[in-house]
């Protein structure tokens, strides 16, 4: 075998031996979007605020990067893109409200452009198998995008939430798997 097979074979096992914190992870995580969904107005807040703590962080790497820039052009640009990213940052803890607004319209965009995208690659790719799934995800993508879009700025109270607690659900069964898994191959 070869040394990356080895590596591979030594990481695989350190992993199993972990398997529990897979699952304790995953429970963790299916408790938190049972929460999420109990409360989807908070959740949408707690998202936002996720979103404004890494808009102020990345703002001030910028601001932080623009003086090591040598040239003036590039140092105005950092520092008008960091600037630009912090204030946007507290603004999402100004106002979470009028932020929460602002992602999901920007969420029905990217799902209707995104579901439009795979669209076209799936016409292109029509002689190949499985193209109708690519399609088919498409269509809902840009239906998805269409509903929340139609809903809008009403449902922006809530669905940022739904789509955080979703993904907790769905990691937390997914490590659950992984890890159960894992202990099946001890």
């Amino acid at each position: 075998m070869t040394l990356q097979g080895d590596a591979l074979k030594d990481a695989i096992g350190q992993t199993r031996d972990k398997w529990g914190w897979f699952v304790a992870l995953g429970v963790l995580l299916l408790i938190f979007g049972g929460i999420a969904f109990g409360n989807l107005f908070i959740a949408t807040v707690a998202s936002v605020y996720v979103v404004g703590w890494l808009m102020l962080m990345a703002g001030a790497i910028e601001i932080i990067h623009a003086f090591g820039v040598k040239t003036w052009g590039r140092f105005f640009y950092w520092l008008a893109s960091g600037l630009l990213y912090a204030v946007a940052g507290f603004f999402a803890f100004d106002n979470p409200l009028l932020a929460s607004a602002v992602l999901t319209l920007l969420l029905a965009i990217a799902l209707v452009a995104s579901g439009l995208l795979r669209a076209w690659v799936a016409f292109n790719h029509r002689p190949e198998q499985g193209w109708g799934w690519l399609l088919t995800a498409g269509i809902i993508s840009i239906l998805l995008g269409l509903i929340i879009a139609m809903r809008w700025p009403v449902n922006s109270l809530w669905v940022l939430g739904m789509f955080l607690a979703i993904d907790l659900v769905f990691q937390g069964w997914s490590l659950i798997a992984i890890g159960l898994a894992l202990k099946k191959t001890i």
